[in-house]
């Protein structure tokens, strides 16, 4: 059974912290580029991290860089986005989703990860006082 499971979303007040997971069963993360997405209501859909498998770098969008962080645990086969100091604008449905052995790029401040195999089902993250 292929899954990307998301967890770890939930309510904070401004300022407060929350470390997402995403677990993964019948593939091996190690192999794939992972991409973390949100989708806030009225918006589209934009990539806030990555954590690449083809040079291994780790990349952020303009509206993370320095509050978010992308790590890896391969012995749990599981990715997980430390967000700190959470704004209200960060308030969204967070994917994560992998894509087999592709780079991520940085556009106009947006990641972003083509080819992508698996897509998670999303956890909510509502940021407010």
């Amino acid at each position: 059974q292929v899954q990307l499971v998301e967890s770890g979303g939930g309510l904070v007040q401004p300022g407060g912290s929350l470390r997402l997971s995403c677990a993964a069963s019948g593939f091996t993360l190690n192999y794939y580029t992972i991409g973390w997405f949100r989708q806030a209501p009225g918006k589209e859909r934009e990539g806030v991290s990555c954590s690449s498998t083809s040079d291994g770098s780790l990349r952020y969008a303009d509206s993370v860089k320095g509050r978010f962080t992308i790590s890896r645990d391969s012995a749990k086969n599981t990715v997980y986005l430390q967000m700190n100091s959470l704004k209200p604008e960060d308030t969204a449905v967070y994917y994560c989703a992998a894509a087999l052995k592709r780079a991520c790029t940085v556009v106009g401040g947006e990641v972003f990860v083509t080819g992508i195999d698996y897509w998670g089902k999303g956890t909510p993250v509502t940021v407010s006082s």
